[in-house]
């Protein structure tokens, strides 16, 4: 059976992938008047963004908050989010990192930084020569080398090294400094210093900006269902304006026309459309286009996916006596324990876990120990209770459990990553009305990923005219 939109004829765009970048875009799309059909493989829009619930526990088994940034609020405002915008507890501004054995939190205000154990005389020591140390004029250069070149190793070791846990659970000895932290790069080369950069963009940040009211810059946001909410919404939106949404519809092959595009799904409908987007993983994108190019497949071969587990904890307060008075703890690797980290998730948002108890979501796996993604569920617990039993005083056992398993987590910026961005985007030249995004390039936080998406779907929008 031959398809194009909902009305008949051929569509303007094909969005495959229902995650963040694939809606946003199939949403813009559908805003402008163009005939868009979105096609999700998963019973569900929302990709890596997903929230289960379970009875009161509710976890999120993807990304967990979201930073309101001019673009968000802009976003949320035109869906009429912002209402349902659930902020995050005043004490999610506090963060810990494990440190000989015990959680210690990171400064929130310079004077108290001084006396910070996690900076120590040897971080102070090479913080004050910072604003002497020349750019570097190396095309790239590694976060592990950029960090210890202008802030020292101690820096590296106790701060910057659990952050790309967090963030990546990656290695920053193998991510590119340029790629995966390109602002922090950016500040290097036109201020010379971190600390001046920094300094002077903190001042600018908070001036009054029309962009966004002044109390929501910088927060963290989710919403009392979950993240979901969000995707929820944008899928809403798009079908509120005429476009389609056909989920549980996984694409088997493709096909270029000399006017545009056939896709065709595992139950033998195909589409047409005259501008094709893959808004899917590297892993995805490489099976649909192997037919096609090999020098559109061979950049995304190179993307490394490192599997990463989700392990959710739920105790009695009284079995954990730590205050979790904060977002969570990170584990830098000189500490030697096979669990990233672990967010505090009912002290972040309310509503998380039920009254008298707490949630706790801990991540293992990554770019360093993938090893410790292997294994059962119960093994997986029983080696992140051995991780944070001391940390936060666990003393109980935990009375709900959830293990959510990616197999292929987070996209990592290696060295190389911008120039094998480049080869696709020469390759993709070669194929007219082909647009290939995803996280795995510009940036993998949600806001980056709607960001991207609403920026290609209003290129498309701009030249992609129905008949």
């Amino acid at each position: 059976m031959v398809e194009g939109s909902p009305n008949g004829g051929v569509l303007d765009v094909i969005v495959v992938g229902g995650g963040a970048t694939g809606l946003a875009c199939a949403r813009v799309l559908a805003k402008s008047s163009k005939k868009v059909a979105l096609l999700e493989r998963e019973s569900r829009v929302g990709g890596n963004i997903s929230t289960r619930c379970d009875g009161d526990w509710q976890t999120e088994i993807g990304p967990n908050t979201l930073i309101m940034k001019p673009p968000l609020y802009r976003l949320c405002k035109e869906m009429n989010l912002l209402n349902e915008a659930q902020s995050a507890g005043p004490m999610a501004q506090k963060r810990f990192v494990a440190m000989d054995g015990a959680p210690v939190a990171l400064p929130t205000h310079p004077l108290r930084a001084l006396n910070n154990a996690l900076i120590g005389r040897e971080g102070w020591s090479q913080i004050v020569r910072e604003p002497f140390v020349k750019k570097s004029r190396d095309a790239e250069e590694s976060l592990a080398g950029f960090v210890e070149r202008r802030l020292g190793r101690r820096v590296l070791e106790r701060m910057v090294d659990p952050f790309v846990s967090g963030v990546y659970a990656g290695d920053p000895h193998r991510l590119s400094a340029q790629a995966a932290m390109p602002r922090l790069v950016a500040i290097e080369q036109e201020y010379g210093s971190l600390i001046r950069g920094g300094l002077t963009r903190l001042w600018q940040s908070r001036r009054a900006t029309p962009e966004m009211p002044a109390e929501w810059r910088g927060k963290l946001v989710s919403f009392p269902g979950g993240l979901e909410r969000l995707a929820e919404r944008l899928g809403e939106e798009i079908e509120s304006h005429g476009g389609e949404i056909a989920c549980q519809c996984e694409v088997s092959t493709l096909k270029k026309l000399d006017d545009g595009w056939e896709v065709t799904d595992r139950t033998g409908h195909v589409r047409r459309a005259r501008e094709l987007v893959l808004a899917v993983s590297a892993p995805v994108a490489i099976k649909l286009l192997a037919p096609l190019d090999e020098a559109l497949t061979a950049p995304l071969s190179e993307i490394t996916y490192p599997p990463v587990n989700a392990v959710a904890l739920g105790f009695r307060r009284e079995d954990v006596t730590h205050a979790l008075d904060g977002f969570g703890v990170l584990i830098p690797s000189v500490e030697r324990r096979r669990t990233l980290g672990a967010l505090f998730s009912s002290t972040i948002f309310e509503g998380r876990a039920p009254n008298g108890h707490c949630l706790i979501n801990a991540f293992i796996g990554g770019r360093r120990q993938p090893d410790t993604a292997e294994g059962s569920d119960a093994e997986q617990v029983q080696q992140v209770l051995y991780d944070l039993r001391d940390l936060l005083g666990i003393r109980g056992d935990p009375v709900w459990q959830q293990v959510n398993r990616w197999p292929q987590a987070i996209p990592q910026y290696e060295l190389g990553h911008l120039e094998r961005i480049a080869r696709l985007d020469r390759a993709l030249e070669q194929h007219n009305g082909l647009s290939l995004v995803g996280n795995w390039r510009d940036g993998i936080a949600v806001g980056d990923c709607l960001e991207n998406g609403r920026l290609l779907g209003e290129r498309l929008a701009a030249h992609c005219t129905a008949p």
